[in-house]
């Protein structure tokens, strides 16, 4: 695969990262382009490895060596079509994924790995600009109808999926723009929205219907919905917060990452937020160590905060892979968003014990303590801090479906999680609905999310006529 000594004459790169002084004004994605040339070196880095462990670290199976192989020899437009076998929305996971793949490339053993996520982007990127992205259309059509409640990243892939196998498919979404959290979630400085539509104008060309500004429970029973479709998938995400229980929870200024990042995304898009949660001048205090703390972070970053800390329960990973996760698992190690470069203070080992405010119930301190390792997290003896606080986000995670909402009005079983209970095949404890993605998985990566919609559709398909053509 690519060039034989390839990986011992060619170093990794990435595409570099727009200045600070310069990304921090703007809300456009922070990495620059990455020439032609050196995505074909890139590609050459692959190894004949012999046992292509990426394979099993991407969760959608991608055909890594093959399109990596594909790119080195300036095949580009076969290279699309290897990627696109698997993979529906490669701009996407080229963008949001953080690359498991890489974390499992052999040469990832004793040197960096291939820069498997570069090459993805890169030839998605082209596929668009050179004006290889058609409608796809099936050959007939079934007579089945299915509808898949959610516009998500699981919720498209499953439409494309059905459709592209005749079945008639309607997607159904309560927010204004579809995408789910790819819109709604995901600041543009990461992925800007334009990704999104130009995918979704490719989806309406092939024949999926959508529908808009539709609350299942409000504006449609889930009940009618089971008469007018053949079979239902349920894409609806894991979006029930956690929450930090604390003395002074109630005060104002405390609110969910996803209050906080939604409203940010619609002002972006050039919407009207009345009370819009804004960072501008402001003491911001991120509770959460994750991907979506980070986004709070360059958000914040980017409104103009006076002031932000990120504080993490746990201790600070070390710099290399940790010896609990070998490879080819997904390591334990320190890393750094580009978020993190840009503005802030990182804290490690640090609990939140109580909030306190001013004679209007204004949070104005958040009050921690430093703590030891988990499991027990025990306080560190007269550690008690107190630092300014305007605004706190936070952002420790999600336990599975929102509730109430939806899921009650369906009847569908839930597991201990707050996740929707399916079979092997991602069919629920109702008959004719299934379910995919964060809402069946629990929150967990884009990557997943596609590939669980591209197996349910699978499944609906079976459901449906008895048979199946559509891969995994």
């Amino acid at each position: 695969m690519g060039k034989q000594t390839g990986f011992l004459e060619i170093g990794r790169e990435v595409a570099k990262k727009r200045p600070v002084i310069e990304r921090v004004n703007d809300w456009f994605e922070v990495y620059q382009d990455f020439p032609a040339a050196k995505v074909s070196e890139q590609g050459a880095r692959c190894m004949d490895c012999g046992v292509p462990f990426c394979h099993t670290g991407c969760p959608l199976n991608n055909l890594i060596p093959d399109w990596n192989d594909l790119v080195y020899h300036n095949r580009w437009e076969e290279a699309i079509r290897q990627l696109h076998a698997t993979n529906n929305f490669p701009e996407f996971t080229g963008r949001l994924c953080p690359a498991p793949c890489e974390s499992a490339c052999v040469l990832g053993i004793n040197e960096t790995p291939v820069s498997i996520k570069q090459v993805e982007k890169s030839i998605i990127d082209r596929a668009f600009a050179e004006g290889w992205i058609v409608p796809e259309l099936p050959t007939l059509r079934t007579g089945k109808k299915v509808a898949v409640i959610g516009s998500g990243p699981a919720g498209l892939a499953a439409a494309q999926q059905l459709n592209r196998a005749g079945h008639t498919v309607t997607v159904i979404e309560r927010d204004n723009r579809l995408g789910g959290l790819l819109r709604y979630g995901i600041p543009d400085f990461k992925m800007e929205k334009h990704h999104i539509d130009r995918r979704i104008e490719q989806l309406k060309a092939e024949g999926i219907l959508f529908k808009l500004n539709t609350n299942i429970g409000k504006d449609v029973e889930f009940s009618d919905l089971r008469k007018q479709f053949d079979s239902i998938l349920l894409a609806i995400g894991a979006e029930q917060h956690r929450d930090v229980n604390v003395p002074g929870r109630q005060l104002k200024g405390i609110h969910y990452a996803m209050e906080y990042l939604p409203q940010s995304n619609r002002a972006v898009a050039g919407d009207t937020v009345e009370g819009q949660i804004t960072a501008t001048g402001k003491h911001v205090i991120i509770i959460g160590g994750g991907d979506t703390g980070a986004d709070c972070l360059g958000t914040a970053t980017r409104q103009g905060a006076k002031s932000i800390h990120q504080f993490m329960i746990h201790q600070r990973p070390p710099d290399e892979r940790a010896e609990s996760t070998p490879w080819p698992l997904w390591p334990v190690m320190y890393r750094e968003e580009p978020a993190h470069e840009e503005n802030g203070q990182r804290e490690f080992a640090v609990a939140t014990t109580s909030f306190s405010g001013d004679e209007n119930d204004n949070v104005k301190k958040l009050h921690g303590v430093r703590v030891g390792p988990s499991p027990r997290f025990e306080p560190v003896p007269e550690s008690e801090f107190a630092y300014d606080a305007d605004l706190v986000l936070i952002a420790i995670g999600f336990a599975g479906v929102h509730r109430p909402g939806l899921i009650e009005k369906t009847g569908a079983r839930l597991d201990a999680r707050g996740s929707i209970v399916t079979d092997e095949n991602y069919k629920t404890s109702l008959d004719g609905i299934y379910a995919a993605g964060d809402s069946r998985r629990g929150a967990s990566l884009i990557v997943w999310a596609i590939a669980e919609g591209r197996r349910a559709a699978r499944s609906i398909d079976e459901h449906l006529m008895g048979s199946t053509q559509l891969p995994n």
